[in-house]
């Protein structure tokens, strides 16, 4: 699938608003729990389907040296105008990604492998190149949100999955590698914002992928991690500004 002007727009607006941007910080917050215990400084980190570069910017505050990869020329352009020469960008195909094997220390998927053609594949290549660890980011086929995603264009046109269906297709792309998962967003989108009479239900990290955004990383070296850090600075959150 590829993302145009019209998306880009859609994209940014989701996220300019009020429950886009508190998903968005959600997510943020879960992302950087899951690799907390990542060694960082010297580190690469390539993103496939980084869009707009919101979390290829975050990974580079976080300390990693990042490549952005996209198929839409749109969308790897908004990138480069949010990070210039802060990170390194590719266009091309996620089925066939021009990089060696183990070229990265990570590689990050977050919510791409519900828009393209063959899932499996594009996670088997990110395997491939990474040399670390994976992390993967997803859209909970059995959460709440769903319900309500058939308003939202471009959600409506994800294929959204199951845990179980992501274990399987992460088992067949990685072997037996371990695998730790988390989510966050349970309940419906009127339940992402803090306060009475919720209080904050949505930001709470769940051990389980029950939560309408779900992640999970996979250890290619089963190396020890190290001590994780408390969190990534909240001046990294990214704001509702753009």
């Amino acid at each position: 699938m590829l993302w145009d002007k019209d998306d880009l727009a859609r994209y940014e607006r989701w996220h300019a608003s009020e429950a886009g941007a508190y998903a968005l910080a959600r997510e943020c917050h879960l992302l950087e729990r899951m690799t907390a215990g990542w060694p960082r400084r010297g580190r690469t980190l390539l993103e496939v389907g980084c869009g707009p570069g919101v979390f290829l910017s975050l990974f580079h505050n976080a300390g990693f040296d990042v490549t952005g990869f996209d198929k839409s020329p749109v969308m790897l352009e908004a990138a480069k105008e949010r990070l210039g020469n802060r990170a390194a960008f590719h266009l091309g195909d996620a089925h066939r990604l021009p990089y060696a094997d183990n070229e990265f220390d990570y590689v990050a998927l977050l919510t791409v492998l519900e828009f393209v053609d063959s899932p499996r594949a594009v996670l088997a290549e990110a395997a491939r190149v990474a040399k670390r660890a994976l992390l993967v980011g997803y859209l909970n086929r059995f959460s709440f949100y769903r319900l309500e995603a058939r308003r939202h264009r471009l959600l409506s046109r994800a294929a959204w999955f199951s845990p179980w269906r992501m274990r399987r297709l992460a088992r067949s792309a990685t072997g037996a590698a371990p695998i730790s998962e988390a989510s966050v967003l349970l309940g419906p989108a009127c339940a992402w914002r803090d306060g009475f009479p919720l209080w904050g239900l949505g930001r709470v990290i769940l051990p389980l992928p029950i939560g309408a955004y779900c992640a999970f990383t996979v250890d290619l070296c089963a190396e020890p991690p190290l001590t994780p850090l408390p969190a990534w600075s909240r001046s990294a959150e990214p704001t509702k500004s753009f």
